[in-house]
């Protein structure tokens, strides 16, 4: 092989490199900072690595429901294990933005202009998947844009709760025919008698009941994370609006203590 076939062979291999897109990946942390200000890195590389994490459990919630639905029970146990374990991920990384402080992240604060947390696209739809249903989850989003009509669109498909009531119809468990038959794009309120059925599913189903304590994790991993990141937001800009025009702390506590699987919890009272 003479020099110049070497050399093509070498530009067409995939390495490391080209098949994780690095140079790429790595011209993404834009600083707006003059100088930069040192502390402004920590914070983009935090905050996409969050969005690179929340495309992975909208991943894995798609195929979560894909398996709950076919009623295949190991399946669903690893990837909700999966996602149980990112969220764990989610919660240590506010050990990291922790590490700036206040004079540090008002350096360059004001360079956010109207750039939020809260416009997080991605986390909306998680939101959705998990069975939040409230339209002005999206009133922040350009009308009909493509952002809003996937926030829009995964409010209207089953959620995940969906995909479990499902999954344990298809294992014998009766459930009621106004939570089988509701309207999927309204808000799910805890039902008595879902949790008659879950009380039996714990007590003669061992294999669903350690999936149901998989969703408990999930549900308690996510009001982690909400409970960590109020903390650290009030850390950093005590009381003051958050940028983007949102109030800040006192938004992101009123989202504290809400379960996404409300049945899950109130279910203890039953044993």
């Amino acid at each position: 092989m003479n020099s110049a076939d070497k050399t093509k062979s070498f530009e067409s291999a995939v390495t490391y490199s080209s098949y994780l897109k690095i140079d790429e990946l790595l011209d993404l942390q834009q600083p707006r900072s003059d100088g930069p200000e040192h502390d402004e890195m920590l914070f983009i590389v935090v905050h996409q690595t969050y969005e690179l994490w929340f495309k992975c459990v909208l991943h894995e919630l798609t195929r979560a429901q894909q398996v709950l639905d076919a009623g295949d029970t190991h399946a669903s146990l690893a990837v909700l294990g999966r996602v149980r374990t990112i969220f764990k991920v989610l919660v240590s990384q506010v050990d990291i933005l922790e590490t700036m402080t206040p004079l540090q992240f008002n350096s360059f604060r004001d360079r956010l202009e109207a750039a939020s947390g809260f416009q997080s696209v991605q986390f909306r739809e998680l939101e959705a998947v998990l069975g939040r249903r409230d339209p002005s989850m999206a009133n922040h989003l350009e009308p009909d844009s493509p952002a809003h009509l996937r926030v829009i669109k995964a409010m209207s498909r089953p959620a995940l709760w969906d995909s479990v009531i499902n999954y344990l119809i298809k294992r014998g468990h009766t459930m009621p025919a106004e939570v089988t038959n509701r309207n999927v794009s309204e808000e799910y309120l805890a039902n008595d008698a879902v949790q008659a059925s879950l009380a039996n599913t714990y007590r003669r189903d061992p294999e669903a009941a350690l999936l149901l304590e998989r969703l408990i994790d999930i549900d308690e991993g996510l009001q982690e994370w909400r409970y960590r990141h109020v903390k650290m937001v009030e850390r950093t800009i005590g009381m003051k609006h958050g940028t983007g025009g949102s109030s800040g702390v006192a938004y992101l506590a009123s989202t504290l203590f809400k379960p996404t699987f409300p049945d899950l919890w109130a279910v203890r009272l039953r044993f």
